[in-house]
């Protein structure tokens, strides 16, 4: 199965100094621009890199204009009627705009109410070549600002029109929209994808395209998106059903007690593998398939966790119950997702020390 990721870049930052705020420079290549280690890199760009929520998950997304412009994948917006960006500070601003977006490439660019933000270098992707160093930083599972460092493997042609840089840093789920730097901390590319059944097959867009849709927006307002989403949905035969009233249960940190760190990254990689597998399923209207894989998940990881990490135990076996006491299974599916966001929630606050 291939989860999705992504990334986008853009600023004219110069290197050794924290992100730049200004304007969209689009895509340049300084061959003089010094070599930085990937702590430096990570230093400078994480002020950029925010995190993109909707009613169906979250992915990660990175700022291209100071005035509130951020990319993303594609299809971590794919089907939501809620998208909110957070930023470093941990802000969250709802997406008033979609500046534009292309379904091929999967990216897309969100605009919120903001001014003067940090923005990122992109580079020329045309100059990127195999052997290449590459840096990913993306916010899987919700955990910030999470780094890890490769090559370019490979850059592969598609078919026309879409070309891919694979890329053997490690791609986790909730990485979608992050970027891809070079060794000179400019963004080279976009994570998108990872291939489970592969080792070590990451793939990334070429900046190129991030930049191309910067440069020539073409703004839709909300409400005409949202139903740009439904309309793709009848196209294709995946009506949804309403979704019901979310009933997202608020833990208290306290419930993270006597489960270990190792326990809290189990907790958040298996539910959040269980939402890229399931939310799909959802999409194309195969609302059982979600609903097992989502109460697969939570009983396996119940068996899993040790005794002493009770609270986490608890929620899912509560949220499984109430799931098991519906009868509908979009209602079940989204009962499940309630017990996974609110876990996930709890372990978000947990890393930010709130």
């Amino acid at each position: 199965m291939v989860a999705l990721s992504g990334c986008a870049h853009s600023g004219a930052a110069s290197h050794g100094a924290a992100p730049a705020t200004g304007t969209f420079a689009g895509a340049s290549t300084d061959a003089s621009a010094a070599v930085e280690s990937p702590a430096d890199i990570t230093a400078h760009a994480t002020p950029a890199i925010v995190t993109v929520r909707t009613n169906l998950g979250m992915g990660t997304g990175f700022i291209v204009k100071a005035d509130g412009w951020v990319a993303t994948n594609f299809h971590v917006v794919r089907g939501a009627s809620e998208i909110s960006v957070v930023f470093s500070d941990h802000r969250e601003l709802p997406v008033v705009e979609v500046m534009n977006a292309n379904r091929l490439h999967d990216l897309v660019i969100l605009r919120v109410e903001a001014h003067g933000l940090p923005v990122l270098s992109v580079a020329n992707s045309d100059h990127v070549r195999p052997g290449d160093s590459v840096l990913a930083i993306g916010h899987p599972l919700g955990l910030e600002d999470t780094v890890s460092n490769g090559l370019i493997s490979a850059v592969r042609h598609v078919h026309t029109g879409l070309d891919v840089l694979q890329v053997s840093a490690p791609i986790a789920p909730g990485s979608s929209g992050g970027p891809l730097f070079n060794d000179h901390g400019q963004v080279i590319g976009v994570a998108t994808a990872f291939l489970k059944s592969g080792q070590n097959l990451n793939f990334g867009l070429p900046s190129n395209y991030v930049t191309e849709l910067v440069e020539n927006p073409r703004p839709i307002a909300m409400p005409l998106f949202f139903a740009a989403m439904n309309a793709m949905h009848e196209e294709e035969g995946q009506s949804l059903p309403d979704r019901p009233a979310r009933q997202i249960p608020h833990h208290p940190l306290s419930a993270l007690n006597g489960c270990s760190q190792g326990d809290q990254v189990l907790i958040g990689k298996t539910l959040q593998d269980a939402i890229e597998v399931g939310a799909p399923l959802y999409n194309e209207g195969k609302l059982a398939a979600c609903y097992h894989i989502y109460e697969g998940a939570a009983a396996d990881l119940t068996q899993r966790l040790p005794a002493s990490c009770r609270g986490p135990k608890t929620a899912l076996t509560d949220g499984r119950k109430r799931a098991a006491a519906l009868n509908d299974a979009g209602a079940q599916a989204w009962a499940m997702r309630d017990s996974f966001d609110g876990m996930l929630e709890l372990l978000q606050r947990a890393n930010a020390g709130h």
